[in-house]
């Protein structure tokens, strides 16, 4: 056993919890939830549609945004693999990222109560989206990657992902109560969205960080960024993994980007947006369940497949729906919704898993490392969302400002919404084939490194007995 393994131990053995402590560690993801849905399905349309900045600018300036997070999420990960303290490593950066963020939400969601209209254009919206990621970052990331290294265990971190998922279904749900009960502006519901992070997302943060123990130890000396980093392209489960992860985020952010417009332009239902959004992500937090016991029977990626499977097959149907079809594309959310609860809940547990292998190979846990790669991998996909489906609709002719829209301007809009989505997530599952890290090799993989049966030193020589699982 290497020193470097000695000073870097894998998570708790066998740590359970009861469910209050995995609601305390959910807690942040309610507020974090009444971030991401503003941002990912409000925020575009209100910047190109009511500040009328346009959807090409809009499309262009997001993606430019997220792309800031390759370089914030890799600092920010290795940084808090290194953070030592009293506090931990991951609970200084989630403490520390709430005033950027905070003040952030307050100048993006609310910038008419900071700058008349006419400068409130681009620039506003790189300007603060950008600072906003940043602080999200510092939250997020450290938050998920401490999930990884609170127990070992194959299905209680199945039981730690799904909580948290579940959180920020419920509190995307929450979010959406007071705009689906009261028809609000969407002016309205952006200040909504500010006053409600500003109180709720101290409160989580502040009790997840008091109540639950962050004791992983830092192992501050390290290798470079360019060897971390080449020890994770050598991973190959990581590999299948997160390319298939990317381009189900690509499927997934499509939807969310463009279902306030497919709501309002191809079923002309403007007013039942909002309910059947809360349809569809209750619908998500039910599910969630049902694919946390096929997934201790089948296991995990084989039953993440299935779920993007039965998406792919009942989705599509939007494509063909038109103005007044509610009834029929109620149906659609349902069955659409119950396939999300297991997209969200199994892939980040997953993710725990791969990252062991790596601590394996490297007598080192680099969680907040594997996890910058994984918030690039989500990031990005939604920012790739808008940067695809905003230009390609204004070329075919839609204008969100206009009274009507042409036949093909409709056509593109429900083929980016629904047709597209089906087709990448059919490849995210032909990429997952043969995925290698079921529940018998992570307890092999768990057996070695809890005897310090490691495979090679920590400074970047060839292992000498690849693990099995590569």
């Amino acid at each position: 056993m290497t020193d470097a393994a000695a000073s870097s131990p894998p998570p708790a053995a066998g740590r359970t919890f009861a469910w209050w402590q995995l609601g305390a560690y959910a807690l942040p993801g309610v507020p974090l939830a009444a971030l991401l849905l503003p941002l990912y399905v409000t925020l575009p349309t209100y910047y190109a549609q009511d500040l009328g900045v346009g959807l090409s600018v809009v499309g262009a300036v997001l993606l430019l945004a997220r792309l800031w997070d390759v370089v914030t999420d890799p600092v920010i990960g290795v940084l808090s693999d290194r953070t030592p303290g009293r506090l931990g490593r991951r609970k200084p950066w989630m403490l520390a990222g709430l005033p950027v963020a905070v003040v952030s939400v307050w100048f993006l969601f609310v910038p008419l109560d900071f700058a008349p209209a006419a400068q409130v254009g681009w620039a506003h919206l790189l300007l603060w989206t950008v600072l906003l990621y940043t602080g999200g970052t510092m939250i997020m990331l450290p938050y998920n990657a401490w999930a990884a290294e609170m127990t070992d265990d194959y299905h209680e971190r199945s039981r730690v992902a799904a909580v948290r998922e579940m959180a920020i279904v419920v509190g995307t749900v929450g979010a959406m109560a007071g705009p689906a009960l009261l028809t609000l502006e969407r002016t309205t519901i952006m200040a909504g969205f500010a006053w409600g992070l500003t109180i709720l997302l101290p409160l989580g943060v502040v009790a997840c960080a008091l109540v639950l123990p962050d004791d992983a130890k830092a192992r501050v000396a390290g290798s470079t960024h360019r060897f971390s980093w080449s020890v994770i392209a050598g991973n190959r489960p990581f590999r299948k993994l997160i390319v298939a992860y990317f381009l189900n985020g690509i499927a997934y952010g499509l939807p969310a980007t463009l279902f306030l417009l497919y709501v309002e332009h191809v079923l002309q239902a403007q007013d039942w947006a909002w309910p059947l959004l809360g349809v569809y992500f209750l619908c998500a937090v039910a599910g969630v369940p049902i694919w946390l016991r096929l997934s201790r029977r089948f296991g995990k990626h084989r039953v993440w497949m299935a779920a993007m499977g039965m998406a792919a097959a009942t989705f599509w149907i939007a494509v063909l729906l038109g103005p007044g079809d509610i009834w029929w594309f109620l149906v659609v959310c349902v069955l659409t919704g119950l396939s999300l609860g297991g997209e969200l809940a199994l892939p980040p547990s997953m993710q725990a898993d791969v990252i062991d292998l790596d601590t394996l190979r490297s007598g080192r846990r680099r969680s907040g490392l594997f996890f910058a790669a994984w918030g690039v991998a989500t990031k990005v996909p939604l920012a790739l969302a808008v940067g695809i489906a905003f230009p390609v609709l204004a070329l075919a002719g839609f204008d969100a400002q206009a009274d009507s829209q042409s036949a093909t301007a409709l056509f593109m809009l429900a083929a980016l919404y629904a047709l597209l989505p089906c087709a990448i997530k059919l490849l995210s599952i032909w990429l997952l084939r043969g995925y290698p890290i079921d529940a018998d090799e992570q307890g092999r993989i768990k057996q070695r490194l809890a005897a310090g049966d490691l495979e090679g030193p920590d400074d970047g020589a060839p292992l000498s007995q690849p693990a099995r699982a590569d």
